[in-house]
């Protein structure tokens, strides 16, 4: 609670802090000149009713010469109680004193003073003269005409005799009443009934011009408290009745202005009531009134969420800067950040800003202090008063830190091969990808046969079966498991921070399989290589002991060391080729000779490794090779011997395509001797088989099991 005003009465009556009053003698009234505005208060015969007529200069006319247009208004106005003996009003720019013409005179004034006073209204207006006194100096007597040009207003109607005068006159004073400055205005004698023998006074309190009810006021939070002649009022800043503003002043400021209405009724000895209005206009002194954030975030949310408080009605949000962009409110439907208006019952409101951590705006940053990922948003709000649209900002910093984890790639799996996707986070530029310990590039990714395709949202990778990378395992006529591994090492220290891998399970007709440690695996099509009335199951290859691991009514399995099974070695200037074949067993079997003679191809199956990566030849059992062979399944067309009967028909020779090659987890053999081959050197050459292959090619036989 504030204290907005303070009075004096004086007794209830002489003075108030605004001003003093005095009355000696009225009669009638015309004009009063003013600069801007000529009053006429005219108070109607028993005081019913009050006219109220002013007129405004404007302009000024042709050439320069000063033209005074008038525009008449009047205004006719019932008080709402009647008029009281005696009337004294301050006002804000005017204090004016209202007595009742057959009031009796007073104990302390002098009889034939007052008898002067009702003489006057039988006189002529001309007779008619005022004296004012100035501390213990009275001025000369002067016409009304002459007091008019002064200022003051008098008036003496069938009814009332009334005095009004600005404030700051000539013949006015100032003084302190009780500590309260006042300024007053003294005609001798006259005045001091008003200023003696009251009492029983009652004080009530309004605004706007209207009393407020006891009670009412008391709600409110007025109080008024009597000091001997002094009244003290408290009202609340906030309180009903008053009016705020807001202001700006680098920062935001208020202040309050509450109309205040005082009246006082007091009785004299002679039971005569004399009423004290008082209006008076208060007002605050600017007084801060800052607004303030507060980060309400929940950090599960991944959402920045931060409310603006306690703005005052009559400020709007008009914009919001986001680390440097500036946004418009409100927010197009085409932004992720929202801002909601919050109303509050106290003629105030808030906005709750949502902003979420993946926001473009949204500064990411690693913190290697804090082993996380850091967000910060400045947030510069502008602030609008109304209605003068005068602009003010408030800044505010809110900052959240989130753990950060390697990416991880969603994996799926079709007939043709693994496809990759990985959706673009802002601090996944802390890690790189790597296939093995190659970083992936559209270079590397063409290179190896990946299908790859990288924007600003996502990167997606497809990698086909057979294609670099692969491992394969748990083979079966069925089908095989192919597995694909994508590495994420550290941008910095390139360890492996994670890795995601992913296992398929493919099916094929026919497959081979050349491993780094020297293994062979085949399923082969032995449709056309088994006689009618045969069975895959009783195939094998060169050493007839090496039969399938599985088979089916067409297909069979084959899993053997590559110097193993009668295998035999071609080596070339590059290259090293081991190659077995895949036969029927025709003498396991009882098939009849046309039957036999079905079985129209023979399988061969090779692998091929290069030299240059090639560490270790076989040594009984040991084989270690950097990649992986490339593999073939050759299946020849058998020559078919028909006697003719016009004449001989030669079937020629035909070769099904040669097949892909398969990579393939390395099997485990006990530790054995081996050697090691670095380099092919002519005179080892010399000494071997030479013999010409199928399609002319240089060839190398040599039995496996020798080296």
């Amino acid at each position: 609670m504030g204290v907005v005003g303070m009075s004096n009465f004086c007794d209830g009556v002489a003075a108030c802090i605004c001003k003093w009053y005095c009355l000696n003698i009225v009669r009638d009234i015309s004009q009063v000149d003013g600069e801007h505005i000529l009053w006429l208060m005219q108070h109607r015969q028993r005081g019913l009713m009050g006219n109220l007529l002013f007129s405004v200069k404007t302009g000024r006319g042709s050439r320069g010469v000063e033209s005074e247009v008038t525009y008449a208004l009047n205004k006719t106005c019932s008080p709402s109680l009647p008029w009281s003996p005696r009337e004294v009003t301050c006002e804000e720019n005017y204090m004016e004193v209202s007595v009742r013409s057959e009031v009796p005179c007073a104990s302390a004034a002098k009889k034939e003073d007052w008898s002067a006073v009702k003489s006057a209204h039988s006189s002529n207006t001309s007779d008619w003269q005022v004296t004012f006194q100035r501390a213990e100096e009275q001025s000369m007597p002067m016409t009304l005409s002459d007091a008019r040009k002064q200022g003051y207003v008098f008036d003496l109607t069938a009814g009332r005799l009334v005095f009004r005068t600005p404030y700051g006159q000539p013949d006015s004073f100032s003084t302190e009443v009780n500590g309260v400055p006042v300024e007053v205005v003294h005609t001798p004698e006259v005045l001091h009934p008003l200023v003696s023998g009251l009492h029983d006074t009652q004080v009530h309190i309004g605004v706007d011009g209207e009393l407020v009810e006891q009670p009412v006021a008391e709600e409110r939070g007025y109080t008024v408290e009597k000091h001997n002649a002094t009244v003290q009022i408290s009202i609340p800043y906030n309180a009903e009745g008053g009016y705020r503003k807001s202001f700006v002043d680098d920062d935001l400021y208020e202040y309050y202005v509450f109309h205040l209405y005082l009246e006082q009724i007091s009785v004299d000895e002679d039971h005569v009531d004399t009423r004290l209005r008082f209006h008076r206009t208060l007002s605050t002194p600017l007084l801060p009134r800052p607004v303030f954030t507060e980060n309400r975030t929940i950090h599960e949310e991944h959402v920045f969420t931060i409310y603006l408080g306690d703005v005052p009605d009559d400020v709007e949000l008009a914009a919001v800067n986001l680390n440097g962009h500036k946004c418009t409110i409100p927010f197009t439907n085409t932004s992720s950040h929202t801002i909601t208006k919050v109303a509050h019952p106290n003629n105030t409101h808030g906005y709750t800003l949502r902003v979420p951590f993946v926001d473009p705006v949204v500064i990411q940053q690693f913190s290697k202090e804090d082993a996380a990922m850091q967000q910060k948003l400045d947030i510069n709000y502008t602030l609008t008063v109304l209605p003068e649209n005068e602009p003010f900002y408030h800044l505010a910093s809110v900052m959240a830190l989130t753990d950060v984890s390697p990416p991880v790639f969603d994996a799926v799996c079709s007939e043709s091969g693994i496809s990759f996707k990985l959706d673009h986070r802002p601090f996944d530029y802390l890690w790189y990808i790597s296939i093995d310990t190659e970083l992936l590039t559209s270079e590397l990714a063409a290179q190896h046969g990946y299908i790859m395709s990288n924007d600003s949202q996502s990167l997606l990778l497809d990698v086909p079966l057979y294609t670099h990378g692969y491992e394969y395992k748990n083979f079966t006529l069925k089908g095989f498991l192919g597995t694909f591994e994508i590495l994420v090492r550290d941008h910095e220290t390139s360890e492996v921070q994670s890795s995601t891998v992913k296992t398929c399970p493919f099916s094929t007709t026919e497959l081979i399989m050349c491993s780094t440690d020297g293994r062979m695996t085949v399923v082969a099509d032995l449709s056309r290589a088994v006689p009618s009335g045969g069975i895959p199951a009783r195939t094998n290859l060169v050493d007839k002991d090496c039969g399938p691991k599985e088979a089916d009514d067409s297909r069979a399995l084959f899993s053997f060391p590559l110097n193993g099974c009668g295998s035999i070695v071609k080596l070339g200037q590059e290259t090293v080729t081991y190659e077995n074949e895949i036969s029927y067993n025709k003498e396991n079997v009882n098939v009849s000779k046309a039957a036999s003679e079905d079985a129209t191809e023979r399988i061969t199956v090779q692998c091929t490794y290069p030299l240059a990566g090639l560490h270790r030849l076989f040594s009984t059992y040991r084989f270690e090779s950097d990649t992986v062979g490339i593999g073939s399944i050759i299946h020849h067309a058998q020559i078919s011997t028909i006697k003719p009967t016009t004449a001989l028909q030669t079937t020629p020779a035909s070769k099904r395509p040669t097949r892909a090659h398969l990579a393939f987890l390395p099997a485990h053999y006990p530790p054995v001797r081996y050697i090691r081959v670095t380099k092919v050197r002519p005179h080892f050459v010399k000494f071997l088989l030479f013999s010409t292959g199928a399609e002319g090619t240089l060839q190398t036989k040599v039995n496996a099991a020798q080296i």
